[in-house]
């Protein structure tokens, strides 16, 4: 699952939503306001599940990270040392950005 695809798709079905429900309040006509109201919660829920699977995989990027920078250090491997760090780091950042 591409987290950052899915993210956008339910935002635009919670903005699209939103404008059913709008112009279902505006019109009077009760079932579009439900069904806006109801994609707007399930882009919503699109959303938040996309945030928990980027979270996750920011989770496992980074205890790589650390495993491969161990690694590194035990046998004196710079380069392993050098590419755990950048994956901690990116792990990092990849769980900030979906929180």
């Amino acid at each position: 699952m591409d987290e950052n695809r899915e993210r956008s798709k339910g935002k635009v079905d919670e903005l699209v939503g939103n404008v059913k429900q709008g112009f279902g309040n505006l019109t009077g006509n009760e079932r579009l306001e439900a069904e806006g109201r109801a994609q707007e919660l399930g882009g919503e829920s699109r959303q938040d599940v996309a945030k928990g699977v980027g979270t996750a995989k920011g989770t496992a990027q980074e205890v790589t990270g650390s495993l491969k920078e161990g690694l590194g250090n035990l046998t004196g491997n710079e380069r392993l040392q050098a590419e755990g760090e950048a994956d901690q780091m990116m792990g990092e950042g990849r769980q900030r950005l979906n929180q």
